[in-house]
């Protein structure tokens, strides 16, 4: 699974005009985005390590993590992640796994970190998103497990 994680000052993303997922900061707070590749070899115990990874990373203003400060998390799954763009101008998306295998890996994380404490907006699984943020730093990670 790969991650890429942004801390935000404001996030929300939106389908067909919705707001389906939000995450609500006080004015100097934080929170993280979080946005979620599967490939074919994953697992329910790589999904564990990578909500884990995500709660407890070092990114918060302070070193602090969200872990620490119960910052909110806006997890939005991606298959774009695994793009492939070795040869040509075409990525390639072979690598990321399909709807029916991603889909439970990703709510996986979801529930996961929603067990480790985390308050947890999400996005819709496959559908077109709009996902509007404010990059806090900035500060983006990529996480592979």
């Amino acid at each position: 699974m790969r991650a890429v994680i942004q801390r935000v000052s404001q996030a929300s993303v939106t389908v067909d005009g919705t707001v389906v997922g939000e995450l609500e900061l006080d004015g100097g707070t934080q929170g993280l985005v979080a946005l979620i590749g599967v490939t074919h070899d994953d697992t329910t115990a790589h999904a564990a390590k990578l909500a884990d990874k995500i709660w407890r990373l070092r990114i918060l203003d302070g070193e602090r993590s969200a872990a620490d400060v119960a910052a909110p998390i806006l997890a939005i799954s991606q298959f774009t992640l695994y793009a492939n763009t070795a040869k040509g101008r075409r990525p390639s998306w072979n690598a990321a796994a399909p709807g029916p295998v991603a889909e439970p890996l990703v709510e996986a994380v979801v529930t996961e970190l929603r067990r480790l404490g985390a308050t947890v907006a999400t996005g819709t699984f496959g559908a077109h998103m709009q996902v509007s943020l404010v990059n806090d730093g900035p500060v983006t990670i990529i996480v592979d497990v």
